[in-house]
């Protein structure tokens, strides 16, 4: 951060300047862990959601939505009370298998992850510049490359990018709002009523929460509250803990309405006539048949947007991760190639992309609890957080959150198994 950020900061902390202004110095870490719940991913999912099940899954998102908040808040103060990331804590206070154990489990999320991105962001290239998948996928690595240069010139720089790529994704899906012609009382009654039609729509529900409420995020987001203002005193904490869950829900607030946006768009568009649209290039021609190429812009716009914020953030999550756990890193060039290879590897064996895409969101969900767990654990630690500690009603909630994602996972594998 800039010497004049640092300064503007720690007046505020100090109270010798008010107003938003000075809090913009604060704000970061959530924008950019909010990416993780706009990725293709969420598209993906959220897509198949609305085109079958018109509007009776938007209470998921919301569901997933809370959850995610809470989550967040948690590795943020996580990181802001201790002044280490979620995966140092875990090698520091877990048994050595158990923390390998992690790490692995981790290290497969992240793929899943990367995945999902970058696969979305090839797939926007090629469908927006008319050009083959594969193509898509090398100018989508190089310009993910590129962004991840900018944070040789600090994280401010890079945060700016990815925030400015999260507005491209906003607008875009507000202006499919006012194309495509909503069902706003359905809607309403999705996104309060909770219920599950069949076992299509439970691992739809199961990807959806994969898709929201990503391990990734939760490790990165502890991690980036250390590269910000250390807190001097349990006066300072205080307060970057309340400026922080702040910007916590205002930017997962930004997120769940995007995704809100994404399943009303594609129940508007789809359930009625084209209930069967299971791939991103069928919704993009369908798209323009039935709202016009304006509307199938914004769509590819946006996947564009997602796919390449999203494979950034990945990118730096996966180096926090193994930095954190088994205390060493490699080039962040030669982890964005490694985890570029599977995706090659899969459209090379000729998978569905949208296949991919929502069985990787599947996988995401199954692998959730490893930092729930972990953050259940070590934030209620008062040796560890002292007089920040979750209390007993965050703890519960927390609880409750984390047994009803791992149940719904339970019920995903025993169906898997017949």
């Amino acid at each position: 951060m800039s010497a004049r950020t640092v300064e503007v900061a720690r007046q505020v902390l100090s109270g010798r300047a008010r107003g938003w202004r000075g809090h913009l110095a604060f704000v970061g870490p959530a924008v950019v862990a909010s990416v993780a719940y706009v990725d293709p991913g969420n598209i993906a999912t959220n897509m198949q959601a609305g085109a079958r099940y018109g509007y009776g899954l938007l209470w998921v998102v919301l569901f997933a939505n809370a959850v995610a908040m809470l989550f967040q808040a948690m590795s943020a103060k996580l990181g802001i009370v201790t002044g280490r990331n979620l995966a140092e804590l875990c090698r520091d206070h877990f048994p050595k298998p158990v923390v390998m154990a992690m790490w692995v489990a981790s290290e497969i999320a992240a793929m899943a992850t990367d995945l999902a991105e970058f696969i979305g962001a090839a797939l926007g290239f090629a469908l927006l510049f008319d050009i083959p998948l594969p193509i898509g996928m090398v100018a989508a690595g190089l310009v993910v490359f590129g962004i991840l240069l900018f944070e040789k010139r600090g994280f401010r720089q890079l945060e700016i990018v990815i925030a400015v790529l999260i507005a491209a994704i906003a607008i875009s899906y507000v202006l499919e709002l006012f194309i495509a012609p909503v069902d706003w009382a359905g809607a309403a009654l999705g996104a309060t009523t909770p219920r599950i039609a069949d076992s299509a729509a439970l691992l739809l529900a199961v990807g959806m929460i994969g898709a929201t409420v990503m391990p990734h995020a939760v490790f990165l987001h502890s991690g980036m509250t250390q590269q910000r203002i250390p807190a001097r005193t349990q006066q300072d904490r205080r307060k970057l803990l309340r400026l922080s869950n702040r910007e916590v829900v205002v930017a997962l607030s930004v997120a769940g309405l995007i995704n809100i946006a994404m399943v009303m768009m594609a129940a508007a568009a789809f359930h009625a006539g084209a209930s069967d649209v299971a791939e991103i290039e069928t919704a993009y021609r369908s798209l323009t048949a039935l709202l016009g190429k304006g509307a199938a812009a914004l769509f590819l716009i946006s996947l564009l947007a997602s796919g390449l914020s999203s494979a950034a953030v990945g990118t730096m999550a996966g180096q926090m991760i193994m930095q954190g756990f088994v205390g060493f890193s490699i080039p962040i060039w030669l982890r964005r190639l490694v985890t570029m290879i599977p995706s090659f590897v899969v459209v090379g064996l000729g998978v569905k992309a949208i296949d991919a895409l929502v069985w990787s969101q599947v996988a995401l969900s199954v692998l959730l609890p490893v930092p729930m767990i972990a953050l259940l654990v070590l934030a209620r630690r008062r040796d560890l957080m002292g007089p920040f500690a979750n209390g007993k009603t965050i703890q519960a909630l927390a609880g409750v959150s984390a047994a009803i994602v791992l149940g719904l996972n339970l019920v995903l594998v025993a169906q898997a198994m017949g």
